[in-house]
């Protein structure tokens, strides 16, 4: 079927290789690819973009396994039109573009404390889908609200109670394109601010394989259990754990490596493809139930055909 396609002046492709925007440089093209030139570009293409196309927004790829088959429809990529980061009356106001690490750098230099967001892979927009978090803190710990891109084109903004927060997740819907972000962050001193993220990043480099190609952390940490045995959302036990104590630190299948540095982090030491990462990681999956009765559950996205 051919698809009359709204004209845009942005960057609109087809068969766009995807491996070379994704952390894990794996995965098939994206049917067709459209990367807006500004806010008006993408309501505009939205709003006429036939409903029987499938739609699917992509941050930088840090979190995401595109699988070999590739994506049908259109994959969306926010660029520089939405990275902007201002500041007013007390808020931080990020486009979804925005790297996070970027975002909380910039709002340290404006004394407003982001610092979790500093050594977490990735962007705004996908730290909201995400309810990214790091050193206890949440995205839905500073969300204020966000505006976003509807499949009829229209601009939205959604309030702290239109979004179900949860663990890495929310119930925003996958083909809502998320343009902007606002937070409502405590304040702090500059400088002290700027040696916490300081700390932080050398934490993180010093145990997390950052020089590797991987997509962070593969698995969530699993939930807690109350005294009766009902699931809780505690996260004190950590997926990396889980899967040493299964004796798989360092574990690999043809390209695909569980990371000896971090064994929750999926790693391709060079020329895996999707479904060597995938694979590897059910059978980790597999291998920590069997030794702790713990059923992992995936963080990294995997999307698209195998």
């Amino acid at each position: 079927m051919v698809i009359d396609f709204p004209k845009t002046r942005g960057k609109f492709t087809e068969n766009q290789k995807l491996s070379d925007l994704t952390w894990l440089k794996v995965g098939g093209p994206a049917e067709f690819f459209f990367q807006p030139a500004d806010l008006k570009d993408l309501m505009n293409f939205l709003s006429k973009l036939p409903d029987s196309t499938s739609l699917f927004p992509i941050g930088v790829g840090s979190n995401l396994i595109v699988r070999d088959g590739g994506l049908k429809g259109v994959v969306i990529r926010l660029g520089r039109g939405f990275n902007s980061v201002e500041f007013l009356n007390g808020l931080v106001v990020a486009g979804a573009a925005a790297l996070d690490s970027f975002v909380a750098r910039k709002a340290a230099d404006h004394g407003y404390d982001l610092t979790f967001l500093r050594t977490i892979p990735g962007s705004i927009g996908g730290a909201l889908k995400m309810n990214a978090g790091c050193y206890g803190k949440y995205t839905s710990d500073y969300f204020v609200s966000a505006k976003a891109v509807n499949r009829s084109g229209d601009l939205v903004k959604l309030e702290k109670s239109d979004v179900l927060f949860s663990y890495r997740n929310t119930d925003l819907p996958t083909d809502l394109v998320v343009v902007e972000v606002t937070f409502a962050p405590p304040l702090g001193e500059v400088d002290r601010l700027h040696e916490k993220m300081r700390l932080q990043k050398e934490k993180r480099d010093g145990e997390q394989p950052t020089n590797d190609i991987t997509a962070g952390s593969t698995f969530r940490n699993p939930c807690g259990y109350s005294s009766s045995g009902a699931v809780n959302e505690n996260h004190n036990l950590k997926a990396w754990k889980v899967i040493e104590d299964a004796g798989l630190r360092g574990f690999k299948m043809g390209a695909a490596k569980m990371h000896e540095k971090h064994p929750n982090f999926l790693t391709n030491i060079g020329g895996s493809t999707a479904s060597e990462l995938e694979k590897l990681g059910e059978l980790v999956r597999k291998k920590v139930f069997q030794n702790s009765g713990i059923d992992l559950q995936w963080e990294i996205i995997r999307v698209g055909d195998p």
